[in-house]
């Protein structure tokens, strides 16, 4: 009895775990597309971008937080090195779109942050954790829909700089000046 208890739930967590494996997004694959609220009052989508520009979308896990308030004011901050490149970047949590608005304010964000407080599509990018917030991920996505990179060792103070330099590493056409 012992034997096929440690069996089963040995088969379970095997099960759970390829499971969630399953859904891992990886370089190469498509993104999952959405359609989201933004802080700018516009709805966005990863498709609309298809065919024209690159799309960094920048998971944080919560408005207001230490890490979250340094990448924001990076971002806010150094964002014309992003604006170089044909690419539209934003930022995006689980949190609700006024606290995303206020959070965008308080820190002079001039881009719009993304709220997907059904956790839907955080689901769907695999950056959902156990305590229901976003894991801080941040995805490349080239025109053709499909991810170019996955960081996930973002550094909140360097934000900015990070996206920069990896869009030039990706490649991507720079805006003539």
């Amino acid at each position: 009895m012992k034997t096929l208890i440690t069996y089963l739930l040995a088969a379970s967590f095997a099960a759970v775990f390829s499971l969630n494996q399953a859904f891992a997004l990886e370089v190469g694959d498509m993104a999952p597309d959405f359609m989201l609220d933004s802080t700018d009052g516009s709805q966005y989508s990863v498709s609309q971008f298809e065919g024209d520009k690159t799309v960094v979308l920048a998971w944080f896990p919560k408005a207001f937080t230490s890490g979250c308030t340094i990448e924001c004011k990076s971002l806010a901050e150094n964002g014309h090195l992003i604006n170089r490149y044909e690419a539209r970047y934003f930022m995006i949590s689980v949190d609700p779109i006024d606290t995303n608005i206020a959070f965008a304010t308080e820190h002079g964000a001039d881009f719009p942050l993304l709220s997907d407080p059904s956790t839907e599509v955080a689901s769907a990018y695999n950056v959902l954790g156990s305590r229901g917030l976003a894991s801080r991920h941040t995805f490349y996505i080239g025109e053709d829909g499909r991810i170019l990179k996955i960081d996930t060792g973002i550094n909140p103070a360097t934000s900015a700089e990070d996206m920069a330099a990896t869009l030039e590493q990706l490649g991507i056409e720079k805006i003539p000046m």
